[in-house]
């Protein structure tokens, strides 16, 4: 869905009349925070408090996925696993939907386009600086924790990971969307088909994997310092393999990310065993981000501030890299 249709006269009076509604009346004071996938904004209430405001894209959540989501988050910060949770909101009318019923934490906008949305307080952060000593080995106990709330059952309504499905299909977008140039469609067309199978035959290879409820997006960005780290942003939850919540959070050549990998285990199995085969897995997975990545940002491309934000995407000299980073990856999945 288009930006201009999802979004389309909506702005600061809509949100703090929404706030209102919720029982959270704003003092005026309201700042949009950067977001691409959604619309954030951070307010100033008038008790006082400052919290931050989510409006879920149309379209691209069920309630039910959503409801999921808060759950988990809810259920970890009852674990004392460090998160953001939604706020329980007190609706203070009847004019909006408020699910669920007994506790709300996701308001529903009337209207052709149900727009979404959740309150969180906000909770100030900074990224996470791995060269600190002991900084991995803390991240790698917190995901720990969270995976062992994890695992005590499974999502329902958000999806499962399906790594050689998901990557069939994002390469199959770009094709069809006609974002990749002419001169670079048969080297990208070739570079991403063995892309495609190396990924397939890597998880093939892996045989049956343990899953679990996942963060999903679990880079840097998404998690936060502060006397320790916390996650935001469990939009991407998915059901799905340990891995998926790890890789993200190494880099470098192989003797670099199997050090740093090394030190997130030495926290991560203070609180739960790790399958050591995952680790085989971790290229394959930055293979797979690449190509979904791409292909976001192509069905956001009528949103105006993607073209703004990711000038490169697209153009001649885009592609070429990707075809190259592609091959790259696929020796490396090789083990070459």
């Amino acid at each position: 869905m288009t930006a201009p249709a999802a979004y389309a006269g909506f702005g600061p009076q809509q949100v703090l009349d929404a706030l209102d509604a919720a029982g959270l009346r704003g003092d005026g004071r309201i700042l949009q925070l950067n977001s691409y996938e959604n619309r954030v904004w951070q307010l100033f209430l008038e008790d006082g408090r400052a919290v931050v405001a989510k409006f879920y894209r149309p379209g691209r959540w069920t309630d039910a996925q959503i409801l999921e989501e808060h759950a988990f988050a809810l259920e970890l910060a009852a674990a004392e696993v460090p998160v953001v949770p939604p706020l329980v909101l007190t609706p203070a009318s009847s004019a909006l939907t408020w699910l669920p019923a007994d506790a709300p934490t996701l308001g529903v906008l009337p209207g052709p386009l149900p727009h979404r949305f959740a309150v969180a307080a906000r909770c100030a952060g900074r990224e996470a600086e791995l060269e600190q000593p002991g900084a991995l080995r803390r991240i790698g106990a917190f995901i720990g924790r969270l995976h062992a709330v994890g695992a005590r059952q499974p999502f329902l309504a958000p999806t499962t990971m399906a790594p050689a499905r998901d990557a069939a299909q994002a390469r199959d977008a770009l094709l069809a969307q006609g974002h990749v140039t002419d001169a670079e469609r048969p080297a990208w067309a070739d570079a991403s088909a063995r892309a495609v199978d190396a990924i397939a035959e890597a998880f093939a290879r892996a045989g049956p994997l343990a899953t679990l409820r996942l963060h999903g997006d679990c880079h840097l960005g998404n998690v936060l310092w502060r006397d320790g780290p916390h996650v935001v942003d469990l939009d991407d939850a998915c059901n799905g393999p340990a891995v998926q919540d790890l890789w993200m959070l190494v880099s470098g050549d192989a003797a670099t990310m199997r050090r740093q990998f090394d030190e997130l285990l030495a926290g991560y199995e203070d609180f739960r065993d790790f399958d050591d085969g995952e680790r085989r897995l971790v290229e394959p997975l930055r293979t797979l981000r690449m190509l979904r990545h791409a292909a976001w940002i192509a069905a956001r491309w009528h949103d105006p501030s993607f073209p703004a934000s990711f000038t490169f995407f697209g153009t001649p000299a885009y592609w070429s890299q990707q075809t190259a980073q592609l091959r790259e990856q696929c020796a490396l999945m090789a083990g070459r």
